[in-house]
């Protein structure tokens, strides 16, 4: 039997803490219109003292089981991708298995910063494809504000924290009528890899460090690798452009958001934007703004959903989906 993977329920958690442009302007040299109009960002979320990218991560799990109707024990697998673990190890996916009262299955930690999510989908997908597993859950969860240097404004004000996540089940797959995760595409660039990086780690012999980044260089390089992957998974579907309804992107910047939805020739009222109320949350990005468009209606069953996003690593991909 050939099996397609479904995106049965979705699910998200922001934590209460709200961080506004103006309150940052008080710590750092900048001001709200200055942020505003360079990334569209007004606001964002910060993590309390003690809440774990595990916290957040459930949160999201459990509106997601929920919108579901599963609980964590019919889960056969979770996948957590995050740039901020709890831990070295063991991976923040164990702990969530734990949390949910999963007993059976397994659970591990993807690492590809802000395409984490997509690399997750992409990774159940297979395991679906393959009947290794029925009921996966897919989260993207990130307290990017423990990795962030304060004092750095060309940084400091593009991040938050949050927490999205999907559930992806096994249907058997129709090939007259095509619906769920049609495909997936991921790449990586390690000569890239200076361009966006922390500047320490474990495996540094150092302690974790803070987020440096070339924005001007991220700018060009996301533009034309994400357009160039939308159109790989369209060319892998014979679809075009004028057939998706929504593009549900990394948010990571406004600009870049316009300039990839004006190559893609695509309105702005079909892309989901969120990086004015959540910044840029890593690889919580994609599934907090996909939830966020399900649960506000505008998704709707059968249309096309592309999803798309680039990170550190270089890193980047797509997932294209008949809702």
């Amino acid at each position: 039997m050939n099996y397609c993977s479904h995106i049965i329920g979705t699910g998200s958690y922001l934590p209460e803490k709200i961080l506004t442009n103006v309150a940052l302007a008080k710590t750092v040299d900048t001001t709200d219109e200055w942020i505003v109009e360079r990334t569209g960002i007004r606001q964002r979320h910060i993590a309390k003292d003690g809440e774990t990218t595990a916290d957040l991560a459930f949160q999201a799990a459990e509106k997601a089981l929920e919108a579901a109707g599963l609980k964590g024990s019919d889960l056969d697998l979770i996948i957590v991708a995050t740039t901020t673990p709890d831990n070295t190890f063991p991976s923040t996916a164990t702990k969530v298995q734990a949390m949910l009262d999963m007993d059976g299955g397994a659970a591990f930690d993807v690492q590809a910063v802000c395409s984490g999510f997509i690399y997750g989908l992409s990774i159940a997908d297979n395991f679906i494809r393959a009947g290794q597993a029925k009921n996966i859950l897919v989260i993207g969860a990130e307290v990017f504000s423990h990795i962030i240097d304060w004092k750095d404004r060309s940084t400091c004000v593009l991040f938050g924290d949050g927490a999205g996540a999907v559930v992806v089940q096994a249907h058997e797959s129709d090939e007259s009528n095509k619906t769920g995760v049609l495909s997936t595409h991921l790449h990586s660039d390690g000569k890239l890899r200076d361009l966006l990086y922390t500047d320490g780690g474990p495996g540094s012999n150092s302690s974790v460090g803070h987020v440096r980044m070339l924005g001007r260089e991220i700018f060009r390089h996301a533009v034309t690798k994400l357009a160039a992957v939308v159109d790989e998974a369209l060319k892998a579907n014979n679809l075009t452009q004028s057939d998706i309804d929504w593009l549900v992107p990394h948010q990571a910047n406004k600009r870049i958001l316009d300039s990839t939805a004006k190559k893609l020739g695509l309105s702005k009222n079909q892309v989901v934007i969120t990086v004015d109320k959540h910044a840029n949350t890593s690889a919580a990005s994609v599934p907090l703004a996909l939830d966020t468009a399900v649960r506000d209606g505008r998704i709707q069953k059968g249309q096309l959903v592309l999803m798309e996003a680039m990170g550190g690593g270089l890193t980047w991909g797509a997932a294209l989906v008949r809702w």
